[in-house]
């Protein structure tokens, strides 16, 4: 497929959702609109477009990439194990809490339980860790697009951030949350149809039946599950499965973004059946993907097909695009796209709503009654978009220079860092009724807990015989946190009602 041919799907997919966003939010763009989608947001179009905001490019990409890898292989589903039944604990645990104190914005319920200082603090941690975690995940997509589409007409690198970011803001400015519901609903659609119409396209290249696919796919060297044979190392499933666990809590449960869409929901009962259903069918999509990246290595042995090089580097992040654009026929490269596409900017236009949402409503405190149809706070909440789409374009600029492993990798290790204080504040608030902070110190805390993090994590193999940390290394980060919230500590005055 040439590079033209693509870049007039992308121009035409940006068209249908600039179209869609203009239809749903022409009459009604206040802040309301927004930051909850006026709270009447059906459950199961929540439920299903969360499945496009949660996979990404990452998955869409990096994980069948790393299927490859004879330490890796279907490493991933334990973490996904992990994820399900973390997902679980979000919908019983916290959803009724945020449903309950009626939140705009989740970090309200720091402000209430630990004080307003704690409060700037956690949506400052917010701000930071999604900025950093959607950048990657656009950048995934944007390296490809550069690689496969814009180095033909000689567009750099910085262009190609711009023009991708452009669009985003494009259709989501306006209708924010409202718009977004109706957006990943359609994106999320192409995203699983890709999935599904790239297994038939190559077990069909590789002559494979239904029945002959999972069997295949079964007796590969790509599809080993379960790693329990060296606790030390970084795939053991215990520490994947725990990493799972907090990483989802972390990164959905107490993050603004997952949950703006959930709290868009009429009652807590639509929220949690939306919880429970987007959690069977997430657990399904990956399983899926892993399938495909053992397909894929199939294919490429089979037809001699090496693994794309980068500067000297092999990256096994192209290999789906390359045999797509390039070894597949024109249907399934541009239901690839389409895929691809609709994964990435699925996330990327949720986080951008959900960092305008998080500062306006933390910071500017637009969520107060006076401000919902004040067309000046509308403007600001347009400005502050627009100042949030440069900062990621910035964000990825600088990974750009510095990146040097696979993508999916550098998120989670990320996360672990910038979301562990996030796990120790709720922690202390939740199951710690009978005492409270010192508001003040709390950002020296939250600072000094992942620094304390990394330097445990670089000398891990020195003090600790050989452990390698995987994504358990949030949970170390959140008791370090949580420990030093407990030296800070004092008695709560009065009943403690969160």
């Amino acid at each position: 497929m040439t590079s033209a041919t693509i870049l007039s799907i992308i121009i035409i997919y940006f068209g249908l959702l600039i179209l869609i966003s203009n239809l749903v939010s022409k009459k009604d763009y206040s802040n309301d609109t927004f930051f909850k989608a006026n709270k009447n947001s059906k459950w199961y179009l929540v439920a299903f477009g969360m499945i496009g905001t949660a996979l990404s490019g990452v998955t869409f990409i990096s994980v069948p990439g790393e299927v490859g890898n004879p330490d890796l292989q279907f490493k991933y589903f334990q973490f996904i194990l992990g994820n399900a039944i973390g997902f679980i604990i979000i919908a019983k645990v916290l959803l009724p809490l945020y449903y309950r104190m009626n939140l705009t914005s989740i970090y309200g319920y720091i402000e209430q339980r630990l004080g307003t200082i704690s409060y700037k603090t956690s949506a400052i941690i917010f701000l930071i860790s999604r900025t950093i975690g959607s950048a990657f995940r656009l950048y995934l997509v944007v390296i490809v697009l550069q690689r496969y589409v814009f180095d033909d007409f000689n567009v750099p690198f910085a262009a190609t951030v711009l023009i991708s970011l452009g669009l985003i803001f494009a259709y989501t400015y306006r209708g924010g949350l409202k718009t977004i519901i109706i957006t990943d609903t359609l994106q999320t659609f192409f995203l699983v149809s890709s999935v599904f119409l790239t297994i038939i396209f190559v077990c069909s290249s590789l002559d494979f039946g239904a029945l002959e696919a999972f069997e295949a796919v079964k007796n590969s060297q790509y599809s080993k599950i379960f790693f329990y044979e060296d606790y030390l190392k970084g795939n053991y499933v215990i520490k994947q499965i725990l990493g799972g666990i907090f990483v989802t809590i972390a990164m959905v449960g107490l993050d603004q973004d997952l949950m703006q869409k959930n709290l868009s929901c009429k009652n807590i009962g639509e929220a949690q059946k939306n919880m429970f259903t987007f959690t069977g069918i997430f657990v399904l999509i990956n399983i899926f993907f892993l399938s495909v990246g053992a397909l894929l290595y199939m294919y490429a042995e089979k037809n001699g097909i090496a693994i794309p090089m980068v500067d000297g580097v092999a990256r096994t992040d192209y290999l789906f695009p390359e045999i797509a654009f390039r070894h597949l026929s024109i249907v399934p490269a541009v239901i690839f796209l389409l895929g691809l596409t609709a994964a990435t900017f699925a996330t990327t236009d949720s986080a951008l709503t959900a960092l305008t949402t998080s500062f306006c409503v933390d910071f500017l405190g637009m969520d107060k009654a006076e401000n919902t149809n004040n067309m000046k706070t509308v403007r600001t909440r347009h400005l502050v978009h627009l100042t949030f789409s440069f900062l990621m374009f910035l964000v990825i600029l600088v990974f750009n220079s510095l990146n040097d492993k696979s993508v999916v990798t550098m998120i989670f290790t990320v996360a672990g860092y910038t979301y562990g204080p996030l796990l120790g504040l709720y922690g202390f608030g939740l199951f710690v009724k009978s005492k409270t902070v010192n508001d003040k110190l709390v950002p020296f805390i939250c600072v000094t807990s992942p620094l304390i993090t990394y330097f445990i994590n670089s000398n891990s193999k020195d003090w600790f015989g050989g452990y390698v940390f995987s994504f358990e290394l949030i949970i170390v980060n959140g008791l370090i946190t949580l420990l030093g919230l407990f030296l800070i500590s004092k008695p709560a005055t009065g009943q403690t009602r969160f």
